[in-house]
């Protein structure tokens, strides 16, 4: 199924290209970010666990938000190209 590149000069066509990037992988950027928010977390209300823990957690976070962010990038260079 190759779809042509959006036109981004429209802004009804801009718009709806917002809305389909913003629909990619929703769970893996929001679940990222609750891993680092939570690990942040565990760090200021419990100081005398390992730190470890809350450390495991924020990279956890951050390596869910930047895969969330290559997928997004990766489609928008297909799209772009009209492979999708």
């Amino acid at each position: 199924m190759n779809r042509p590149p959006p036109n981004l000069a429209d802004p009804v066509e801009r718009a709806a290209y917002r809305r389909e990037l913003r629909g990619l992988v929703p769970w893996v950027r929001y679940s990222g970010m609750a891993l680092a928010l939570l690990g942040a977390g565990v760090a200021v209300i419990e100081p005398t666990w390992p730190g470890a823990i809350a450390l495991a957690f924020i990279a956890a976070g951050f390596a869910m938000m930047v895969a969330g962010i290559g997928i997004r990038t990766r489609y928008h260079k297909r799209r772009m190209r009209g492979d999708t």
